[in-house]
């Protein structure tokens, strides 16, 4: 039985995938297959199909993997009544706390009203206001 399904390429953590027909028997890795029908690249999402290749084996009876539904669903492929519909899974989000639409905005500084240049700080307002005193602590010495 034909499947299409993904071939995975490109650099680690930079995939970039091929639409293939294979026979199901064979993995993705083995480079066997019976044709190359498109091309996915999921950081851009742009998918290259040719939908006439993918018609052709769907009409014949080719599997598609769920992803492959799905894509060719996108892409104005006509899916037969027997591949399941491709719609994409609503799961509960496990952290909802870490999403950054949930988090706190950063803190707004507040812009501090400075006295006009014309009044001068006298001597008295200035010995009024205690002078900050910085506690040192030692720590003890052991004798020996």
């Amino acid at each position: 039985m034909l499947t299409i399904r993904l071939q995975r390429g490109g650099r680690k953590g930079h995939p970039h995938y091929r639409v293939i027909v294979q026979d199901s028997r064979f993995s993705p890795t083995s480079g066997r297959y019976a044709a190359m029908i498109g091309t996915y690249d999921p950081h851009t999402k742009a998918t290259k199909i040719d939908a006439e290749k993918a018609t052709h084996y769907l009409s014949n009876g080719a599997q598609p993997s769920p992803r492959v539904a799905y894509l060719l669903k996108t892409n104005g492929v006509i899916l037969p009544s027997w591949v399941k519909d491709p719609t994409v899974k609503n799961s509960a989000i496990r952290n909802v706390g870490k999403l950054k639409r949930n988090t706190p905005a950063a803190p707004v500084e507040e812009v501090v009203a400075e006295a006009p240049a014309s009044e001068e700080v006298t001597e008295e307002a200035t010995a009024e206001a205690p002078a900050e005193e910085v506690a040192v602590e030692v720590a003890p010495t052991k004798e020996v």
